[in-house]
This record gives C-alpha cells, structure tokens and sequence, in this order.
C-alpha cells in the first residue's frame, strides 16, 4: 500500500482552461495515509472521478503533482502506479470461468501457483462465488459479473491502492450491505489503502474511516461520519449529508447572539466582520418542540412522517421550511415552539462554518 499526496492538483477537459469555473477538479493539496479507507461523496458532476483517474492515472492532471511514498508518478502509466481499480460497471472476461478471471492478474505477475490457487479460493469465499467457481462468466447476473470485478481488486496484495469508482451500482440492496460490510473487514485485515467513490451517503458513512465531501470540482470537507454530521464546515455538507439535512436559516448576528424572525438564538462563536450572507445551521436532530411560550421560536406545523422509530415534522419558522425529528410517540403541541439545542447550532458566513474556517 501507500501514501498518497495531491499538490497543487487540478484538472480542466478544455485545452486553454480561463478561469476556475474551467476546471472539473480545482487546486488541491491533500494526502492520503497508507492504510486508510476513504469515502469520495459528493453528487454527479462534482469531480470524484476525476480526482479518482488522476490517482491511477487514467487522467494526466492538467497541473500540479502525485506521489506515492514521496515518489512522483505524474507521469507514469496506470501499470507503473500498480493500481487497482474496479469501476462501475462490470468489466471481466467473459470467455474465461470466474476462478480464470481471478488467476488472470497474478499470473500476468508471476505469482507462484500455490500462491493463486490460496489467493483465488479466499476471494471466491469473499465475493460468495465458490460454488459458480468454474462456470463461465458470460452465464452469470450482472452482480454477479460486478462481484468477480470486486474479486479482481481485492485477489492482488501487492498494489499501492485499491480504487472504486461506485462499484454496487448494479447490485441489489441487501448484497450492497453485504459487500459493504465484507470491503470493510477487508481492510481491517489487511489495511488496503482503499478509496471509494459513491453518491450515496449511507455507502459512503458506512465504508469509510474518512469521508471526502466534494462539490462543484471543490473538496469542501474531509473528516469522520461524525465531524461531517455534528460540524458541517461547509452548507452543501449539511444538506447533502442526513436524512433529512440540515436546516439552514438566514439570520442577523451580534457578537454571539443570533436573531431570526425577530427571535435570539446563542452562538458558538461571534460573526466575522465583513460577512455578508450570515446563516444558522442546525439538524433536525437537535430541534425540539414545545408549547411553552417562554421557550424556543413559534412555528407552524405543515406536515409529519412517521418513520417508525422517529417522526420527522415539517414546520414553517418565519416563513421559512424547517425539520425537527421527533421519538416516536411524542406529542405536538397546538402551538408549537423549536427549541434549538445551543450547543449543536452552527454559524455560517457566505455558506463556511465560522469556527471552522474556510477549506477542506
């Protein structure tokens, strides 16, 4: 495996890129620990696989440098690199059985046969194709056909990096979970330097150790599931990431005290001068109703979800949509106020974190 390092990586699909809106994958420097399992999320378009054919090299960056343990590899070829990659569709050989499909790549480097036959054997146990091991790969499902692509990634010990560009794109529900859950042993075992791509949050939450939110060719943040939920550093983070996301609400601030519609709420940290576009965010989580009219904002309740566990209400506060998730079982008030958890509210300035500062 190995450490990988972004300086000064962007990339632009044009030949005489003008201005940043030119670039699908905006300047970035950052570095990728050997042994971890990262999650690339971010919705479609936004750069995560571009960033992710830069790594192998299927993309040469149109400026700055990679290095795999300090040795530059922008120049080199995907094979140099030593990459493996498993992409979103399946891609195998379907003149071959599925045991040839996994012996194909040791064999092309020589690994002793011993040591395939081994290798081969746990991998089919891993992707659950021990039983199809000698059936040709043209007769199987198209998860099937994905899981054997998996296989191929995974059969190898020897490579810097496996990279997954959104590969459980074509498998059902519950084989996801069970992948997922097999990818992420996997590299507890083993410690892979994995990185995942995928536009699906709960893949991403799940698989990764760190999770690299990107939008609009911009990685906005990168941290755990829980930094991401409780310290969104950018807004597009909190509303991308939850179920249901967070509530942002336009305010005005003084030192640390918010208004909305008239109402203070307490900050954790004071506005910035020269902020123009001040917001509070908060999750439907930390949200409360209550009837006492001592407490919290007045808001008007449109409608509520019974999700089984919890409820999710969806209210209006001054005129604007807001989310508060409730156990299941508890009581609305006629008139209803949100009390908003201080401790779990969150200042932005022109959509980045105020305590956080601006950057990923």
């Amino acid at each position: 495996m190995a450490r990988i390092e972004f300086d000064r990586i962007r990339h632009a699909y044009m030949a005489n890129p003008r201005s940043e809106a030119d670039y699908a994958l905006k300047e970035l420097s950052m570095t990728w620990e050997d042994g971890g399992a990262y999650a690339l999320l971010g919705p479609s378009g936004c750069g995560k696989t571009t960033l992710l054919n830069i790594i192998s090299g299927l993309v040469h960056p149109s400026g700055g440098n990679i290095r795999f343990d300090g040795t530059d590899v922008t120049a080199l070829s995907t094979e140099a690199r030593n990459i493996a990659q498993v992409f979103q569709f399946p891609v195998i050989y379907d003149t071959m059985t599925v045991r040839q499909n996994l012996e194909f790549p040791l064999r092309n480097r020589g690994v002793a046969s011993g040591e395939i036959a081994r290798r081969v054997d746990d991998t089919l146990r891993i992707i659950d194709l021990a039983d199809k091991a000698d059936r040709p790969a043209r007769r199987l499902t198209a998860d099937e056909k994905q899981k054997i692509s998996l296989g191929r990634g995974l059969v190898r010990s020897d490579v810097n990096a496996i990279l997954f560009d959104e590969p459980l794109t074509v498998i059902d529900p519950h084989m996801k979970w069970q992948l997922r859950s097999k990818l992420k042993q996997l590299h507890q075992r083993f410690a892979f330097t994995m990185i995942y791509v995928t536009h699906d949050q709960t893949e991403a939450l799940t698989f990764a150790d760190k999770v690299v939110v990107m939008y609009e060719g911009e990685v906005v943040q990168t941290g755990t599931p829980d930094e991401l939920f409780r310290k969104p550093r950018h807004t597009f983070v909190g509303y991308f990431i939850g179920s249901p996301g967070m509530n942002v609400l336009p305010c005005e601030a003084f030192g640390t005290t918010a208004t909305i519609g008239g109402h203070k709420v307490r900050l954790p940290a004071g506005a910035p001068k020269g902020a123009t576009a001040l917001e509070i965010g908060i999750r439907p989580e930390f949200i409360t109703l209550t009837g006492d009219k001592r407490k919290g904002i007045p808001v008007t309740v449109r409608r509520v979800e019974d999700i089984g566990r919890f409820r999710i209400v969806h209210a209006d506060l001054d005129g604007r949509p807001i989310a508060a998730t409730l156990p299941e079982g508890s009581e609305i008030p006629a008139e209803p106020r949100a009390v908003l958890d201080p401790a779990n509210v969150n200042l932005y300035a022109d959509s980045w974190l105020v305590e956080g500062g601006r950057g990923p």
